[in-house]
């Protein structure tokens, strides 16, 4: 099994937990915790900020000394509303309480010490749709740049239709060179409806040193330490990824891969 594909740890509880030291990089951790009515969790973030993405289900949630309520909305990803989403300062303690069946999705970088503890979602997530036919998907950005909710986290979500690509042209951001590239890495929570299903996704560089083709469950995570990462889900299958990126700058910069550029060209 590639060493980019991370299978989930068992089906409640901590179910991920990928931190720069597991993922062999500097910047992105991600935690997942799947948890039943009742069930709790807690954490402290020591330094190291954090979204909060109420991927499914409610939960009472309390961090960065603020008691935030019963936050979460939809009670299945695949309902693309925006979802509910919490943003605390490196240094916070967190807890949460499901009061239904709780999908919470934990994004983790370096403090940047610039943002108070805050709700950030749903409201004032833009919903988007990018691309044309097969390569249309429908986006719920969370916190991308152009919403100034974090230091160093851009975290968004991505809807791809039955038969559609997605991260495509292929496109990588693996060099600190803005404003032409950022050095950011990558990872991708996926989901897929129904969840029988599966998808694609490729991680490869230019040169050839990397090229891992994976096929992805439900419930999977897929690192992208560099290289270009497009994904597809087949025709009768829905995919959902939550993608969390970090990196020495807060912006998306990215470059096509060459031989595709022209799709996007064509496609502007």
């Amino acid at each position: 099994m590639s060493n980019l594909l991370i299978k989930p740890q068992g089906l409640v509880g901590k179910v991920h937990d990928i931190t720069p030291e597991s993922a062999g990089w500097g910047y992105v951790g991600f935690q997942l915790y799947r948890l039943e009515t009742g069930d709790t969790a807690s954490g402290a973030l020591e330094d190291r900020e954090a979204i909060f993405v109420f991927v499914e289900g409610k939960g009472q949630f309390s961090g960065g000394g603020h008691d935030w309520g019963v936050r979460g909305d939809r009670l299945s990803v695949f309902e693309k509303t925006p979802p509910h989403a919490v943003f605390l300062p490196e240094g916070s303690d967190w807890a949460v309480t499901a009061t239904t069946p709780l999908t919470l999705a934990l994004c983790t970088a370096p403090g940047a010490g610039k943002h108070a503890a805050a709700v950030i979602g749903p409201e004032g997530v833009p919903q988007l749709v990018r691309g044309k036919g097969t390569n249309t998907r429908h986006i719920n950005a969370i916190a991308m740049e152009e919403r100034d909710v974090a230091g160093s986290l851009l975290v968004t979500e991505v809807f791809t239709p039955p038969g559609h690509w997605s991260s495509y042209p292929p496109h990588r951001h693996d060099e600190d060179n803005f404003p032409h590239m950022t050095y950011l890495e990558e990872t991708y929570y996926h989901r897929l409806n129904p969840s029988v299903g599966f998808g694609i996704q490729r991680v490869f560089t230019e040169d050839g040193s990397l090229d891992e083709t994976m096929a992805v469950a439900d419930g999977d995570v897929v690192l992208v330490p560099r290289g270009h990462h497009p994904c597809g889900s087949p025709y009768g299958y829905e995919m959902y990824y939550l993608n969390v990126m970090a990196g020495p700058l807060r912006y998306w910069r990215f470059q096509n891969h060459p031989d595709h550029d022209w799709i996007a060209k064509r496609d502007a």
